[in-house]
């Protein structure tokens, strides 16, 4: 039987990161496999393993490389299975192999994931997975309890090293505060499979390009414009009341917090369309960089379309009729 994941590093050096997906895929009990190829030093190995390993029955490739990094290119290349980049430092900061990853043509999109965040490669991979699979999925919430509740134990135990004269170490006890656990909200009657939620009108732009695609492809979707800055409870409303929807996309400028309150609020697969009116990386930088537990899987700037084709990737996993269609769009294109 073939694995649901497929890991491909670029180096033996990068395995490092890719201990960190092992490590969650393990913890979440999902089947893998690993490979060493270079995009440019084995080119033809990538390509066997990447056609081979997707007409077997791989779901989600996972691409780990460093500097001009462009192994999850080469992968999306040769599949129309969801492709993960996970970028490495190996120098400036791995911002030459985070651009490499992300900033892909259409219809060849890449999840791009945060610099050396092999374990957020995983979590998304797991999320998409958790699709279709209840196990996975109760897994994968079991997963984002346990990085909560550490974040919250972090608060005590740095609370008891603390010695100052006037700290009130009771005020506000997490006990006391309603965080909404367990609250009951009412389902869109409308059931879209996907969410797109731009940050503001100034967005929409892009969000109509992600919303051709899916028009194209037959998926349904709602869009509404959120900010979860300006409009906090109506945005968290909105998530709660999304519970049917299958995933989110989020397309938002500035220091993206769309993505950054979407992974707060759902366990749902998100992923980030960044925008920008020049060739500045805030948006760009500040959606991909997410810490360990929450991933976003950022497509490049401004890039809807490609936004479109991942959600379309992850939704045929279990269509074969939106398969034949995600399969016409990539490989006619590619052969204009």
């Amino acid at each position: 039987m073939a694995p649901k994941v497929m890991i491909i590093l670029g180096s033996a050096s990068d395995l490092k990161i890719a201990q960190k997906s092992i490590d969650i895929l393990e913890e979440l009990q999902i089947s893998y496999s690993l490979k060493i190829a270079s995009a440019h030093r084995t080119h033809a190995l990538v390509r066997e393993l990447v056609i081979k390993a997707t007409n077997e029955g791989v779901d989600i490739f996972i691409g780990i490389a460093g500097l001009a990094a462009h192994l999850p290119g080469t992968i999306i290349a040769y599949t129309h299975k969801p492709v993960i980049g996970v970028p490495v430092d190996v120098k400036v900061g791995g911002i030459d192999a985070l651009l490499s990853s992300v900033q892909m043509p259409f219809p060849a999109p890449v999840a791009t994931v945060g610099i050396d965040r092999g374990d957020n490669a995983a979590i998304l991979a797991a999320q998409i997975l958790g699709i279709n699979n209840e196990d996975i999925n109760k897994n994968v919430s079991k997963l984002r309890k346990s990085y909560r509740e550490k974040v919250i134990n972090s608060e005590k135990g740095a609370l008891l090293e603390l010695n100052g004269k006037y700290i009130e170490k009771n005020f506000l006890d997490i006990e006391s505060l309603d965080l909404g656990i367990g609250k009951e909200f009412k389902k869109l009657d409308d059931k879209p499979e996907v969410a797109i939620i731009p940050g503001s009108h100034s967005d929409m732009g892009v969000a109509k390009k992600v919303a051709i695609i899916l028009d194209r492809m037959k998926i349904k979707y709602d869009m509404r414009v959120i900010s979860p800055i300006r409009h906090p409870n109506k945005f968290e409303k909105y998530v709660m009341e999304l519970d049917d929807a299958k995933l989110f996309i989020a397309i938002s400028g500035l220091s993206s917090h769309v993505t950054g309150a979407l992974v707060g609020l759902s366990e749902k697969p998100i992923i980030g369309v960044p925008c920008s009116k020049d060739i500045s990386m805030d948006a760009l930088l500040s959606m991909v960089n997410m810490p360990p537990g929450v991933p976003v899987g950022t497509v490049g700037l401004n890039n809807g379309r490609n936004g479109g084709i991942y959600a379309s990737e992850i939704l045929a996993l279990s269509n074969k009729k939106l398969e034949e269609n995600l399969k016409h769009i990539k490989y006619k294109t590619a052969n204009l």
